[in-house]
């Protein structure tokens, strides 16, 4: 099969996946082999290609957000030909205190797709059919595929960030996640305060309906009822901590984040004002958000690559120049 390969031995640019003919993976018991049908371009991917995280599997193929057709290792669940989902959460222990506990997302022996094994960026994908989610019918491919991590996590940043109806909710960074948000937001009542570097996300943050949208140096014109932060940036965590409300919650959406700056705990963070990490999702977190996304026709925008494109697909998300969220089709 042909597949987009990140192998750092070998790296002579930050953004230097080579595509090549590799073996097709073979399925084992509990596994499926998926045709990739569509597999979305996260900032996690850029985040490993660029060095922020550690290697754990080399050479890669990255890619978890995976959109395929089962095609062998088929079950009563999954049958030949079903149309499927696979996210970042590859697989978990089953074992470990957080497994028992109801915390999957926060398993102490996690398999991350496109991470700890191979993912998407190829015409053939390995999922663990336990962690492969069949898909409604409603959505082509390209349009799902951006469900499947930034989606997911949005939805789950929601829930950290104890969104209740009705709350004035700030998203700070507007990229695929948060703008798969906003609908969920609107459909539970939410006044939508967004802040955002770049005119185009500015933009399409006012066209898909925010109550109020500013700068990266801008403040909401409100006190907020919680936020959650989209970009990898300390700074961004204390602009959203400065905008809430006594006892209002931010929800850290990143898997790396630079360092944060030192910050006033008397004006900022007195007053049960709290900081959460986000950390992966679950499967119920993956299964809620998509019948979700379906209940409300949830249509991203996406700007469609080639496999030969992975790496323009890679510099459209590290430059945010893309026009909505980026997707390989093989």
């Amino acid at each position: 099969m042909k597949a987009a390969i990140f192998d750092p031995a070998i790296r002579t640019t930050a953004l230097n996946l080579s595509i090549k003919d590799v073996p097709r993976p073979q399925v084992t018991p509990g596994f499926v082999l998926l045709r990739v049908l569509a597999c979305g371009v996260c900032r996690t991917d850029l985040h490993i290609v660029e060095g922020d995280l550690p290697m754990l599997h080399q050479p890669l193929i990255p890619g978890h957000q995976i959109v395929g057709e089962v095609i062998e290792g088929a079950s009563t669940s999954l049958p030949l030909g079903a149309r499927v989902g696979v996210s970042w959460m590859g697989g978990t222990d089953g074992d470990c205190f957080f497994c028992k506990h109801g915390m999957e997302n926060l398993c102490d022996h996690p398999t991350f797709t496109g991470y700890s094994v191979d993912g998407g960026y190829a015409e053939y994908a390995l999922a663990r059919e336990a962690f492969a989610y069949p898909l409604p019918h409603e959505l082509d491919a390209t349009h799902v595929a951006p469900l499947l991590c930034a989606g997911i996590i949005g939805f789950r940043s929601l829930r950290i960030a104890g969104v209740n109806p009705g709350d004035r909710v700030g998203l700070f960074g507007f990229g695929s996640s948060a703008t798969l948000s906003i609908p969920i937001l609107h459909s539970w009542g939410c006044e939508v305060y967004v802040v955002t570097r770049g005119e185009a996300h500015r933009a399409a943050a006012v066209s898909l309906g925010a109550t109020w949208v500013g700068n990266e140096d801008a403040r909401p014109p409100v006190a907020l009822d919680c936020a959650i932060t989209f970009a990898p940036s300390g700074k961004v965590v204390v602009d959203a901590l400065s905008s809430l409300r006594k006892g209002g919650v931010v929800a850290i959406n990143a898997i790396h984040l630079d360092q944060m700056s030192a910050f006033d705990y008397d004006k900022l963070l007195w007053g049960e004002r709290q900081i959460r990490s986000v950390a992966n999702m679950t499967r119920d977190d993956a299964r809620d958000f998509l019948a979700l996304a379906n209940k409300l026709n949830i249509q991203p925008r996406v700007s469609v690559f080639s496999l030969d494109q992975a790496n323009q697909a890679l510099e459209a998300v590290k430059n945010e120049t893309e026009n909505g969220s980026a997707v390989i089709v093989p």
